[in-house]
């Protein structure tokens, strides 16, 4: 072999050696994306959108001929509506709720109550005669449902007889303890004293939050006022049953309490509390309406109070 033919020789060597290393370094290579995963790539997520809806208002554009009103949910002390909610107000017949409310804070439903001399003397309407005696219970209901004047009044004596003040007293006494800021009243009936001055005055608010306390404090009397009559006997055997001053007691679902009231210096006035669900108290309130208005007003309050808890504009 002469010197050309190993000069070929050793340049074949030195090739086969470097492709070989370069096959080697290929292979490393190759291994490092075959074995080893590869960052995973980053997906940016798409925006997410939420459908979001109002709920329909149910007390939008009610029609009331009240001049002051409010629905308010007694179990979470909260106003659901309301139009002059604090403006004082005449109360009519709505002050005997006061006057039952002052009673039972002091005397016992089995307290026996003489109808005074003075009751009787009073405008109608009234059912009793002077020295009658009923137990507090029984008049009250008789009272509350029929409204009588002559009831309240004896109820109011009764009461502040028992505290040793006038009647104007012990009714501020009840007015105070439930933080009634805008309700007082002259007398326990809440007939006019003049042309001028009302029996009573106070607001929806207040109204409100007297006839949750009533309920509250004597289930049994104001559920009388949700029956069409009630009845009750006196000490004396007579009997008496009155008819209920609010015609529409029979069509307000679960119904725990109605008060009417009107004077011609308060106008057509109404307090009812119904249930709107399980121990869900909501009271509704109307102030100075008219006789036949004030029936109208609170029944359209209600079934907005319903059309808000089913979550509709209305029923």
């Amino acid at each position: 072999m002469n010197s050309s033919d190993l000069q070929k020789l050793s340049q074949r060597s030195r090739f086969m050696r470097e492709t070989g290393i370069a096959l080697l370094f290929a292979s490393g290579i190759l291994a490092l994306f075959l074995f080893i995963p590869l960052a995973p790539e980053k997906i940016v997520p798409a925006p997410i959108t939420i459908a979001t809806s109002t709920p329909p208002d149910a007390f939008a554009q009610i029609p009331l001929e009240a001049k002051a009103a409010i629905v308010y949910d007694l179990a979470l002390g909260e106003t659901l509506y309301a139009k002059n909610a604090d403006a004082q107000l005449p109360l009519a017949s709505l002050t005997k709720l006061l006057t039952v409310y002052a009673a039972l804070a002091e005397l016992s439903p089995t307290t026996p109550v003489t109808i005074p001399a003075e009751a009787t003397r009073l405008d109608g309407p009234h059912a009793f005669s002077v020295g009658q005696i009923f137990t507090l219970s029984d008049l009250a209901r008789l009272t509350l449902v029929a409204s009588l004047n002559d009831g309240a009044a004896a109820i109011a004596h009764a009461t502040a007889l028992r505290g040793n003040r006038s009647q104007h007293e012990a009714l501020a006494g009840a007015a105070a303890a439930l933080e009634l800021s805008q309700t007082y009243a002259i007398n326990g009936s809440g007939l006019d004293e003049t042309t001028a001055i009302s029996g009573g005055y106070g607001s929806a608010h207040d109204l409100a939050r007297l006839a949750g306390a009533l309920v509250e404090k004597s289930p049994s009397i104001a559920a009388a006022t949700t029956r069409p009559f009630t009845e009750a006997v006196s000490a004396g055997g007579t009997s008496f049953k009155v008819k209920n001053t609010d015609p529409m007691v029979g069509t307000i679902p679960r119904l725990l309490l109605s008060k009417t009231g009107y004077t011609d210096l308060a106008g057509g006035n109404l307090v009812l509390v119904f249930d709107a669900g399980i121990n869900h108290p909501i009271a509704v309130v109307v102030l100075g309406s008219s006789v036949k208005a004030r029936f109208t007003d609170g029944t359209t309050l209600v079934a907005a109070a319903l059309a808000h808890f089913a979550g509709v504009s209305s029923l």
